[in-house]
């Protein structure tokens, strides 16, 4: 739990809830747990809204701990949940791989299949713990997510940018984990985010389809690590060989291994994945160490890098607009 924050807890089973009908003019609903809102539980809001909406609908959570293991399912098009305040409103629960029969793809606190999908101002944690192996907080398979202002926390396998066809945008939120903990195939940006690495490993594992032309994108970001146990931290390694990242004007700190990059046992793999940077700065920015199969990108090179490019294609998309 997230130190210093005297919180209510509700506890919900998984996916239980109650199935609401939701007035077609009503868009804001109301979570708190001590039953002052519409709902005492995020799934039951959920489950309110309306099937594929065609207006937003905004489910305002209010600050506690709520132990549930979430599911936003693909018809519950255009949700917001919006807290408060990221530290005082915790989405959480505790599964992970091999704990009864769950696996890594189901494994997750909050897992979001629906397109069109906010979040503000939240925490998403698996307390799973650092020995329990894959145990992500947060698995996304929706297109155009967009997370500002959250926390994503637990050890090894946190973020789960699960599926090739999905986008998203991360900005000004908080990410820690030990190993893997940015990972999958999605096309994702992460603009002015911290990441912090709780050991020696490895910060992203892509699995970016070879059709895609951006992975992982990291624009301004800064990297910290807890020093007494991260030393060596490398930026990347590939969990498909066309893994791309990119980290532009990124500061990072000295736990950074000046290598910067891993090719995961598998030198086959420097011949097909794209692990690059720009303007890295800070301790443990060290380009004249790196390995040589990785970039240094040029400033025409860099100017690929925005977020109309990045989120285009046949139906464009700008995460910045609500």
């Amino acid at each position: 739990m997230l130190a210093g924050a005297a919180q209510a807890q509700t506890t919900a089973a998984p996916n239980a809830a109650r199935t609401s009908a939701l007035a077609p003019a009503r868009t804001r609903l109301v979570v708190a747990p001590d039953g002052s809102g519409d709902f005492r539980t995020v799934q039951e809001a959920v489950n309110a809204v309306p099937d594929q909406s065609q207006q937003r609908i905004t489910i305002v959570v209010r600050p506690g701990t709520y132990r549930e293991k979430l599911v936003v399912p693909a018809l519950k098009t255009r949700v917001s949940l919006v807290g408060e305040d990221a530290r005082t409103t915790i989405l959480t629960y505790d599964d992970h791989s091999g704990a009864n029969g769950i696996n890594t793809y189901t494994s997750h606190s909050v897992l979001v299949q629906a397109n069109d999908f906010r979040a503000e101002n939240l925490t998403f944690q698996n307390t799973a713990g650092r020995t329990a192996g894959q145990a992500v907080a947060l698995h996304v398979e929706g297109d155009r997510a967009v997370f500002e202002n959250c926390r994503l926390v637990g050890d090894q396998d946190v973020l789960f940018l699960a599926t090739d066809h999905s986008r998203q945008y991360y900005r000004n939120c908080y990410i820690e984990g030990t190993t893997d903990f940015i990972f999958g195939a999605s096309t994702a940006v992460f603009d002015h985010c911290t990441i912090r690495s709780k050991k020696n490993s490895f910060v992203t594992a892509a699995s970016t389809t070879e059709r895609q032309s951006y992975g992982f994108v990291f624009l301004d970001c800064t990297l910290t690590a807890d020093t007494t146990l991260a030393t060596k931290v490398h930026l990347g390694r590939p969990w498909r060989p066309h893994a791309r990242v990119v980290y532009l004007r990124t500061n990072m700190g000295g736990h950074i291994a000046p290598a910067g990059w891993d090719n995961w046992k598998n030198p086959a793999n420097e011949k097909t994945a794209y692990f690059a940077e720009y303007q890295s700065r800070g301790p443990g920015a060290q380009p004249g160490q790196r390995v040589g199969w990785s970039h240094q990108l040029t400033k025409r090179e860099a100017k690929r890098y925005t977020l109309k490019r990045i989120f285009g294609g046949q139906e464009a998309w700008d995460p910045m607009k609500k």
